[in-house]
C-alpha cells in the first residue's frame, strides 16, 4: 500500500479506511492457506475413516488351492503354534485336557464386551486376535480386554490376505496394529494369527513366506485345529459340538467376537465353558499353552539329569513366554531361560515391539538345583510388551485420529444430509413461488396502482470508470421517464468527471449533474448524491451498467403502492461470453433473480442489487442513509428498511446489464466483499430475531433463509463433491456418478425454468456442469476467507474491479 501525495506535493497520513485495508489485505493469504487446509483435513479424516471401513486400499481376494509342496512337512502336520527360533521353523501342540480359546475380527462394540463379561464369569481366559482397524476404533474395550487378564495377538489392520500383498503392505499392516494396540492399552504383542487361516495344513506357498518373513521378526504364528465354525451360524448345538476337541485332546478353538451377527456365539460360549471344564479341561492363552510345554520340557531334562554332579535344565521359550529349568544332583544346578525371535522394549520398527529384526531376550538364574527366571507381565500374557517411547505416542495420536473421524463423518455426513434436503427443498420452494410470483405480476390486469410518471433521481457513484461512465450516461440519455442525473465522483484519479462532464454535453444531457468528492467510499457517494437529489424517488446504479430505455419506468411503477419503500431490479450480466461471464450469467438468472422472486412473496428481500435500485428518498433518509457500517451496503439498506417497516418488491421487468468481472482474481475480490459484507449485515441487524411487527418478521424469516442458503449450504456445498469423488474412487462408481448426475439433473431443470422466465437463451446451460466443480470449490474458499475476516476483525475497503467497458448500450448487449 502507498503513501496518498496531496495535490502540494506533501506526503499525508493513510486514512482510517486505508490503514484497515492494508491490514486486511496482510491477512488474506493466510485465509485462503487456511481455506485450503480444511478442505485438505476433510479429505484426510475421509481417506482415514474410508481406509479403517477397507473403502481405502480394500483387498477381497482370498487364496485358495495353492500347493503346499514349499511348506515343510513337520509344520504341515505339526502343532497349531508356529515359531522360528534360530531361524529353524518349529510347532507347538496343545496339551492334552487344555484349551486355548481363541476369538478372531474384534472387538466388536457389541458382542465383544459381552464374550469378555462371560469370560470373567467363569474365570477363563482367551487369547483375542484383533483387527488394528477395529482397535483403534474401540480402544476402550482392548484395555479392558487386557487388564482382565486376557491376550492379545494380531490379526492385521484391515483384514486382508497377506499372501497377496507385498512386504511393504505386510510392515504396514503389522505396524499399524501395534501402534493400536500402543494406542488402546499400551502394549505391542508377539502373536500373530493371519485372516482366513485355519490349520497348519492349510499354508500353502504363497503364505509360508510371510510366515518366515514374520517368524524372523520375532511374531508367533498361532493357527486352530479345533474350529466352532460359529461364522456360519449354525445353532448352539452345533457350535458347541463343533467346539469340542475329540477324547481328551488338547485343542485351540476358535470362535468369533466380530465380522458379523454373533448372538449364536454368546449364547454357545457359556455352555461350551461348562461342557469342557465338567470333563477336566482348563482354559489358557496361547502363552499358557507355551509355558505348559516348557514346564514339560524342563522336567524331562531335570529327570534325564539325574545322579549327575552338574546338570543344567533349559526351558525354550516361545512369544516371550518365561522358561524354567530345573537340574537335581550333588552339585550346582543351573537353569536358562531364552526367548527365540524376542525383541528389546520400546523400539520401532516392524518386529513386536517395533524391532526391525531379532534380538534374543535370555534370563539366567542360579542356584542348587534350580533355576528360574522372572517376567514383570502375567504368565498368560506374556506375549505382551510395555509400549513405550515414539511408539506409545504414536499409538496414541492413531487413536486420537481415529476417533476425531469416527466423530467427525458421521456429523459431516448428517450435515451433507440436512444441506441435501435443505438445497432440494429450497428448489422446490423457489419454483413453486417464483411460478406464483410470474404468474400474479404478468396477468393483464396486475397493477400497482396509478401510473408512476413523475421525475426521478438517478444516482451513479463513481470510482475510476473512465471506461464505463460514458455507456451509462448514454444508456440514461434513452430513459423514457423523466430523470435527473447525479454522478458522485468518488475521488477518482484517471478524469472519471471530466469524461462524464464531456459525455453529458455530447448527448445534449443538461439534466447530468457532476458531484466531486475526496475518496470517502460507495456508502459516502451515494449518501451524497441522496441529499442533493431534487426528486421524491431516488435509483442508484453502479457506474459501469447501462440501463434499457424502459428501465426506469418499470423500475418506479411499484412506488404507486404507498408501503413500497425500496424496489431490486432485474441485474443482468453484460459481458456473458467467456467461461467466467457464462458462470455468473447463470449464478444471476437462477441464484439471484430466482431467489428474489421467493423472498418478494414472503416479504424478506435481504439484499437490492447495487447495479439496480430504487428507493424513496425520504426512507433512505429515516433509517440513517447508507452506513459504511458493513461492506455490503446494499444489503444493509435493505434490511433496514424492512426493519423500518417498508416493503420490498422485485420488479423483473427493470433490467439492467452490468459488466462482471472478468477474472478469477477479480470475482474472488467482489464475492468476498459481499459475503463478508452480508456476514457483517446480518450481525448488525441481529436484534430482528427478537423485535415484533415487520422488523422481527425479516428477522424469523428472511434472517434464517439468507444464513442457511447464502452461507451454511455454500459452505457446506463442497462436502457433496468431496463425498462424491469419494465414492466413485473407493466405493462404487457408478452409483456416485448417476447421483451427482441425478442432483445436476434437478438444477439443470431448476435453471432451465429460471432462464425461461427470463426469457433467457439455453445455450449458457452448458457451462452449468463445469460451473458446479470449480465455481463451488471458490465459493466455499471465499466464504471461509470472509468468516475468518469477520473472526478476525478485518475491514476492507470499497474495492475498485478493473473494467473494460465492453457493455455498452443494451441495443448492443449480446443475447
Amino acid at each position: 500500500m502507498t503513501t496518498p501525495t496531496s495535490a502540494r506535493g506533501r506526503r499525508r497520513a493513510p486514512s482510517r479506511i486505508e490503514r484497515a485495508a492494508g491490514r486486511a489485505a496482510a491477512l488474506q493469504k493466510p485465509r485462503v492457506i487456511l481455506a485450503l487446509l480444511l478442505l485438505l483435513a476433510l479429505t484426510c479424516v475421509m481417506l482415514l475413516d474410508g481406509y479403517l471401513r477397507a473403502e481405502v486400499g480394500g483387498d477381497q481376494r482370498v487364496r485358495t488351492g495353492a500347493s503346499s509342496s514349499k511348506v515343510p512337512d513337520k509344520v504341515l502336520d505339526g502343532g497349531p503354534i508356529l515359531t522360528f527360533r534360530g531361524g529353524q521353523a518349529s510347532t507347538v501342540s496343545v496339551p492334552s485336557k487344555t484349551i486355548a480359546l481363541t476369538f478372531d475380527d474384534g472387538p466388536n462394540p457389541t458382542y465383544t464386551p459381552q464374550v469378555l463379561k462371560i469370560l470373567e464369569q467363569y474365570d477363563v481366559p482367551a487369547t483375542f486376535f484383533l483387527v488394528g482397524s477395529m482397535v483403534s476404533r474401540y480402544p476402550s474395550i482392548v484395555k479392558t480386554m487386557v487388564q482382565q487378564g486376557n491376550e492379545v495377538g494380531i490379526h492385521t489392520f484391515t483384514h486382508v490376505d497377506l499372501s497377496y500383498q507385498s512386504d511393504a503392505r505386510v510392515n504396514r499392516e503389522m505396524q499399524q496394529t501395534q501402534l493400536a494396540l500402543a494406542g488402546a492399552a499400551g502394549i505391542t504383542t508377539t502373536l500373530f494369527r493371519a485372516p482366513y487361516s485355519s490349520e497348519t495344513d492349510a499354508i500353502d506357498n504363497y503364505s509360508w513366506p510371510v510366515y518366515k518373513k514374520l517368524g524372523k521378526e520375532g511374531y508367533t504364528s498361532v493357527f486352530v485345529d479345533t474350529d466352532s465354525d460359529d461364522w456360519k451360524k449354525p445353532g448352539v448345538s452345533k457350535i458347541v459340538k463343533w467346539a469340542t476337541p475329540s477324547g481328551t485332546k488338547g485343542a485351540a478353538v476358535l470362535f468369533h467376537d466380530a465380522g458379523g451377527e454373533r448372538s449364536q456365539t454368546i449364547k454357545a460360549l457359556p455352555q461350551y465353558i461348562k461342557k469342557m471344564k465338567a470333563k477336566g479341561y482348563t482354559f489358557t492363552t496361547v502363552s499358557g499353552v507355551i509355558e505348559k510345554r516348557n514346564t514339560a520340557s524342563g522336567q524331562q531334562a531335570a529327570s534325564a539329569g539325574t545322579g549327575s554332579n552338574t546338570q543344567t535344565g533349559t526351558g525354550v521359550t516361545e512369544a516371550g513366554v518365561a522358561g524354567t529349568g530345573t537340574g537335581t544332583g550333588s552339585g550346582t544346578g543351573t537353569g536358562t531361560g531364552s526367548q527365540s525371535g524376542g525383541t528389546a522394549p520400546n523400539g520401532t520398527g516392524t518386529g513386536p515391539n517395533g524391532e526391525g529384526g531379532t534380538a534374543p531376550e535370555s534370563g539366567t538364574g542360579s542356584g542348587t538345583g534350580s533355576g528360574t527366571r522372572t517376567t514383570t507381565v502375567s504368565r498368560l500374557q506374556a506375549a505382551h510388551r510395555t509400549a513405550g517411547g515414539m511408539t506409545l505416542y504414536e499409538g496414541k495420536a492413531l487413536i486420537v485420529a481415529v476417533a476425531i473421524a469416527e466423530w467427525a463423518l458421521p456429523l459431516l455426513s448428517g450435515l451433507l444430509f440436512v444441506v441435501g434436503v435443505a438445497v432440494m427443498g429450497r428448489f422446490g420452494m423457489m419454483l413453486l413461488i417464483a411460478r406464483r410470483h410470474y404468474r400474479q405480476r404478468n396477468k393483464r390486469r396486475f397493477s400497482w396502482g396509478p401510473t408512476v410518471t413523475r421525475p426521478v433521481s438517478v444516482i451513479v457513484p463513481a470510482y475510476n470508470e473512465k471506461e464505463c461512465i460514458a455507456n451509462t450516461l448514454e444508456s440514461l440519455a434513452q430513459s423514457t421517464h423523466p430523470i435527473e442525473v447525479i454522478v458522485v465522483d468518488d475521488g477518482s484519479t484517471d478524469g472519471t468527471s471530466e469524461i462524464a462532464r464531456a459525455a453529458a454535453d455530447k448527448l445534449g444531457m443538461h439534466n447530468v449533474r457532476v458531484i466531486r468528492q475526496e475518496n470517502a467510499g460507495k456508502p459516502a457517494a451515494l449518501n451524497n448524491g441522496v441529499r442533493n437529489a431534487s426528486y421524491d424517488i431516488v435509483v442508484m446504479m453502479d457506474g459501469d451498467t447501462v440501463f434499457e430505455p424502459e428501465t426506469v419506468r418499470h423500475l418506479v411503477q411499484p412506488f404507486a403502492d404507498p408501503e413500497v419503500g425500496a424496489v431490486a431490479g432485474n441485474a443482468k450480466v453484460g459481458n456473458r461470453n467467456t467461461v467466467i461471464g457464462a458462470w455468473q450469467h447463470i449464478e444471476y438468472v437462477m441464484g439471484f433473480n430466482l431467489d428474489r422472486r421467493m423472498y418478494d412473496l414472503l416479504r424478506c428481500m435481504p439484499t437490492i442489487p447495487g447495479a439496480i435500485g430504487a428507493f424513496r428518498r425520504d426512507a433512505v433518509l429515516g433509517v440513517g442513509g447508507m452506513s459504511e457500517d458493513t461492506l455490503a451496503e446494499d444489503t444493509d439498506i435493505t434490511i433496514a428498511m424492512h426493519r423500518a417497516g417498508w416493503r420490498v418488491v422485485y420488479q423483473e421487468h427493470a433490467k439492467a446489464w452490468t459488466e462482471a468481472p472478468g477474472s478469477l482474481k477479480q470475482l474472488w475480490s467482489q464475492r468476498y466483499r459481499w459475503s463478508y459484507g452480508t456476514m457483517q449485515a446480518l450481525w448488525k441487524h441481529r436484534k430482528s430475531l427478537t423485535d415484533k411487527g415487520p422488523s422481527g418478521r425479516f428477522g424469523r424469516v428472511g434472517m434464517p433463509l439468507v444464513v442457511l442458503f447464502q452461507i451454511v449450504t455454500p459452505v457446506f456445498a463442497p462436502l457433496i463433491d468431496v463425498f462424491t469423488v469419494y465414492s466413485m474412487i473407493f466405493v462404487d462408481f457408478e452409483a456416485a456418478l448417476l447421483a451427482w448426475l441425478a442432483v445436476l439433473g434437478i438444477q439443470l431443470a431448476c435453471a432451465a425454468y429460471a432462464f425461461r422466465l427470463d426469457k433467457e437463451k439455453y445455450r449458457y446451460l452448458a457451462m452449468m456442469p463445469l460451473q458446479q466443480l470449480a465455481y463451488r470449490q471458490m465459493m466455499y474458499l471465499v466464504l471461509i476467507h470472509s468468516c475468518i475476516t469477520a473472526l478476525t476483525g478485518g475491514r476492507l475497503r470499497w474495492q475498485k474491479l478493473k473494467r473494460t467497458g465492453e457493455v455498452g448500450t443494451p441495443a448492443g448487449v449480446s443475447g
